[in-house]
C-alpha cells in the first residue's frame, strides 16, 4: 500500500481544503470511476491526534464546538490518529434537516449542548486520508476506501456512517432518481487518483428539480424596474405561501415583464406565508412587494428546500399558461428519503467490492 508517515501538522492543524468536483451534465463512464451520493449537509474534514479532535468546515473553519457529540464519537475510535473526509448531517424525524444543521451554528454552548442531545448529528464518511499515523493522500482511491471500510467495520456507532459507493453509474443515477430531496447529486471519483486537496478532480451531476409556481408578487428596483419575481405554492389550507424568488432576467425583457405584471397588480398576493418587510441592511432587495392576482404560473429550477422555502434563488425556465394556478401546491416538492432508505438502495452497508 502506498503510504507515508504523517507529519504533526497534518494531524493537529487545519488540515487541508477538501477535494472538489467539476459540474458536468453526464457522469464519466466506467471503468476507472467510483460513484457516490452527494449528500445535502455540511462538508467536513475530521482530524484526531490522540485526545485532541477537531472538525473543519470546507472553508477551514473549526466546527467541533457545534457538534460535540460527533467529536466525542471520534475520540472513542480505537485508532488515535485520523484524518477523514465526510458530510455532517442531522436526521430529524428520520429525514435529513439542513435547517437543524444551521441551528447548530449558535454562540451559546448551552444551546448547542441541548440540540446535540435532542437532535444528534451524524458524520457520513467517504474518504480516509490518514489512519494510525500513516498518510494516504497519495494513495489511490481504491486503497483509501478499503482503509475507510475497515475502520468503520471496527467501530459500531450510529454517529459514524459509511457513505455508499458503487462502480456502476446506472446504479448511482438510480439513487438520484429515487432520493427525493435527500441527495444533492452524484459524485464520480477517479479510482486510481490520489486525494487532490482543493482541486476539482471529481465530477458531479446535480439533482435537477423543477416546480410550477404562482407569481404572487414582485419587487422593484430603485428605478422602478422588476428586481425579482416572488414565487408561491398553495398549502393544505388553500393559502398561497412564499417559497422563493427568481431574478436573473435580461435587461431587454424587464420592460415587457413590467407591463405584464402591471395588469395584475392589486391582487391578493401571498395569503399564507408572506414576504418580510423592508430591511435597513439591504433596502433594494427587501422593498415592500407589489401583490399580484393569482394568474401567472412560472416553471422554475431549484436545488434544495429548507424550512419550506427554496434555499437559493430559483432559475426561471418558462411560463406555463397551460397550468391552472390552483394546481401549484406544495405536493410538487420532493419528499426527502431517510438515510436508511438510501442504504436500502445499496447493499445496506455502503461497502464496495473492487473484485
Amino acid at each position: 500500500m502506498t503510504t507515508r508517515k504523517a507529519s504533526a501538522a497534518e494531524i493537529a492543524e487545519a488540515p487541508l481544503a477538501p477535494m472538489e468536483a467539476l459540474l458536468v451534465e453526464v457522469l464519466p463512464p466506467p471503468p476507472g470511476w467510483q460513484y457516490e451520493p452527494k449528500w445535502d449537509g455540511f462538508r467536513a474534514i475530521a482530524a484526531r491526534d490522540g485526545d485532541a479532535c477537531e472538525i473543519w468546515s470546507k472553508a477551514g473553519k473549526p466546527l467541533g464546538r457545534y457538534f460535540p457529540e460527533v467529536r466525542a464519537c471520534l475520540r472513542r475510535v480505537k485508532t488515535r490518529h485520523l484524518l477523514l473526509d465526510g458530510e455532517l448531517v442531522i436526521p430529524v424525524d428520520g429525514r435529513l434537516s439542513f435547517e437543524a444543521l444551521q441551528a447548530r451554528l449558535h454562540p451559546a454552548a448551552s444551546r448547542i449542548a441541548k440540540l446535540s442531545r435532542e437532535t444528534p448529528a451524524q458524520l457520513l464518511l467517504f474518504d480516509c486520508l490518514l489512519v494510525g499515523g500513516r498518510t494516504l493522500r497519495d494513495a489511490p482511491l481504491r486503497e483509501r476506501r478499503w482503509e475507510l471500510e475497515k475502520l468503520i467495520a471496527s467501530f459500531d456507532d450510529p454517529a459514524l456512517i459509511l457513505s455508499p459507493a458503487s462502480l456502476d453509474p446506472d446504479r448511482a443515477l438510480a439513487w438520484l432518481a429515487s432520493s427525493g430531496g435527500a441527495l444533492d447529486g452524484v459524485i464520480a471519483k477517479p479510482l486510481d487518483g490520489p486525494y487532490e486537496a482543493g482541486v476539482r478532480a471529481m465530477r458531479k451531476v446535480k439533482q435537477r428539480r423543477t416546480a410550477d409556481c404562482v407569481v404572487g408578487g414582485y419587487r422593484q428596483t430603485a428605478a422602478g424596474g422588476v428586481a425579482s419575481l416572488l414565487l408561491g405554492l398553495y398549502n393544505s389550507k388553500g393559502e398561497l405561501d412564499l417559497v422563493g424568488f427568481c431574478s436573473a432576467f435580461p435587461a431587454a425583457e424587464r420592460a415587457a415583464l413590467a407591463k405584464t405584471l402591471g395588469k395584475m397588480e392589486r391582487g391578493a398576493g401571498f395569503t399564507g406565508v408572506a414576504p418580510s418587510g423592508p430591511s435597513r441592511w439591504n433596502p433594494e432587495k427587501s422593498r415592500d412587494y407589489i401583490a399580484l392576482e393569482h394568474s401567472l404560473v412560472a416553471e422554475v429550477l431549484y436545488d434544495q428546500v429548507t424550512a419550506g422555502r427554496f434555499r437559493h434563488a430559483a432559475k426561471f425556465l418558462r411560463w406555463r399558461p397551460d397550468k391552472a394556478p390552483r394546481q401549484c401546491d406544495r405536493n410538487q416538492l420532493a419528499r426527502p428519503l431517510r438515510p436508511s432508505e438510501i442504504l436500502d438502495l445499496t447493499d445496506n452497508s455502503g461497502r464496495i467490492s473492487y473484485a
